[in-house]
C-alpha cells in the first residue's frame, strides 16, 4: 500500500492484504511453528519457523512501518523484549547511553538491574533540556534515550533538536513513543533513528494483549535488529499480533476521544482546590506546551496530578475512584488510575527517577467525559 494514503487509511489497510484463498478481509491468524517447504532449502514466502518469521506477525509489522513512517517493522512479546534487542543490537559492554530523568520503571530497572550487569553504562539527563543531554554525551555515548511525553510526569523532549545534539556526538537517538502514538507523533520524521513502543498500549487499545515494537529506517539497523530478534526470540506469538494489528484499525479515532477527555480531565483538575499541580502538555501553561504543540498533533490521553495533602491522600484519590479502575498499565478504551510511587514506578524509588509521593497518574479512556469528571470529583472529595 502506498505510504501516501492518510494515516486513518493506512490503519487499516496496511499490510492487511486479504486472504488469497478464501478473501477474508482480516488476516488469518496463523497459529502455526512450522511450514511445509518446497524442497530442502525451498522456503514458501520465505516462512520456516515462527520464531524466524509468522505471516500474522508480518502483517503487524509492516502496518507498524507504515504508521510510524519507517522502513522496518519489529514486533515483540512485550515493550521491554523490545527495548532488551534493542539495547543488545545496540551496543556492547563499556557502551554509554543517556536516558531521561523521567522515564517507565521498567524501562530504569532494564538499564540499571540488567544491561549495567553486562557493562553498559547509563547517565540521567532532563531531555527536556537540550543543553543538559550535550552535557551528559561522553565519548562512549552511543545512544539517546527519550520518553515524549514522558511516563509519568508528562514531559516534552524536542525531539528534532535532541536529534541534532545526539548526531553531532556519533550516537543514535531512541525515542519511546507509546505515551503518543504514531497518530498523534512522528518521531522518525523528525530525526529520530528508532522508535520503541509497547503495543500494549494504545497501539492494542483493549488491555487484552501484551507486546512490543521497534520502528527504524535504516536498512542496515533493521537487518541487524532482525538477527537478534531471530537469535533471542523474544517475538510476537501470532493472536497476540492478531490482537494489536485488530486495534491499530480504531487507533485514530480513539486517541481523538483519548484527547478530547482527557483535555476536560485537565480543565477539572486545574480549577480543584484539592489537586496542587496537574501535568498535561495541552495546558498553556505547561513548560512543554509550545514543542508539544509543535511536533504533536494533539496531547494524548495521559494525564498527571498532585494531590495538595500529600501521598495518603493521593492513595485514598485512587482507592475511592469507580469509573476510573485502580490498576496499572495504560491506552485501553477505560480509564485506568494509579499511584506511580507505589505501583508502576517502585523500581526507581530512591533514585534519579524517583516521583512524587503525591502524585497520581490517570489514564484517560473514551468513556462519556461527564461521567469521567463525575467521578473524579468524587474521588477527590
Amino acid at each position: 500500500m502506498s505510504d501516501q494514503h492518510s494515516f486513518e487509511t493506512l490503519a487499516i489497510h496496511a499490510g492487511n492484504t486479504a486472504d488469497p484463498l478464501t478473501g477474508a478481509v482480516v488476516p488469518p491468524i496463523y497459529q502455526v511453528s512450522t511450514y511445509k517447504q518446497d524442497g530442502v532449502g525451498g522456503l514458501r514466502g520465505g516462512y520456516e519457523y515462527s520464531r524466524s518469521a509468522n505471516p500474522t506477525r508480518t502483517a503487524l509489522e509492516e502496518n507498524l512501518a507504515a504508521l510510524e513512517g519507517g522502513r522496518r517493522g519489529l514486533a515483540f512479546a512485550s515493550g521491554l523484549a523490545a527495548e532488551d534487542c534493542l539495547l543488545r543490537t545496540l551496543l556492547t559492554p563499556g557502551d554509554h547511553v543517556v536516558i531521561p530523568n523521567d522515564a517507565y520503571g521498567g524501562t530504569f530497572r532494564l538499564f540499571a538491574k540488567v544491561a549495567a550487569r553486562w557493562g553498559v553504562e547509563f547517565s540521567v539527563a532532563d531531555t527536556s533540556d537540550v543543553a543538559a543531554v550535550r552535557a551528559a554525551i561522553t565519548p562512549r555515548t552511543k545512544a539517546v534515550w527519550v520518553e515524549t511525553p514522558s511516563n509519568p510526569l508528562l514531559g516534552i523532549t524536542d525531539i528534532a533538536a535532541v536529534a541534532q545534539v545526539a548526531h553531532q556526538a556519533g550516537a543514535r537517538l531512541v525515542v519511546d513513543n507509546t505515551f503518543a502514538s504514531p497518530y498523534l507523533q512522528q518521531p522518525l520524521a523528525l530525526g529520530a533513528d528508532v522508535i520503541v513502543h509497547s503495543t500494549t498500549k494504545y497501539m492494542g487499545g483493549h488491555s487484552d494483549v501484551v507486546g512490543g515494537a521497534l520502528v527504524v529506517s535504516d536498512p542496515e539497523l533493521a537487518e541487524e535488529l532482525a538477527f537478534h530478534q531471530n537469535a533471542m526470540g523474544a517475538v510476537a506469538g501470532p493472536f497476540d499480533a492478531w490482537l494489536v494489528l485488530r486495534g491499530i484499525k480504531t487507533l485514530a479515532v480513539r486517541m481523538d476521544r483519548h484527547t478530547e477527555n482527557a483535555t476536560k480531565v485537565a480543565d477539572l483538575l486545574t480549577r480543584h482546590p484539592k489537586v496542587s499541580q496537574v501535568l498535561y502538555p495541552g495546558l498553556p501553561e505547561h513548560p512543554g506546551h509550545e514543542v508539544a504543540a509543535k511536533q504533536m498533533k494533539a496531547f494524548g490521553g495521559m494525564v498527571s496530578f498532585r494531590v495538595a495533602a500529600g501521598e495518603e491522600a493521593a492513595v485514598e484519590v485512587c482507592n475511592r475512584a469507580k469509573l476510573f479502575t485502580l490498576g496499572e498499565s495504560l491506552g485501553g478504551v477505560e480509564s485506568l488510575i494509579e499511584h506511580p510511587g507505589r505501583m508502576t514506578h517502585a523500581s526507581v524509588a530512591g533514585s534519579l527517577l524517583e516521583v512524587p509521593a503525591d502524585l497520581v497518574r490517570i489514564s484517560v479512556g473514551i468513556e462519556n467525559g461527564d461521567d469521567l469528571l463525575a467521578d473524579l470529583t468524587q474521588a477527590l472529595g
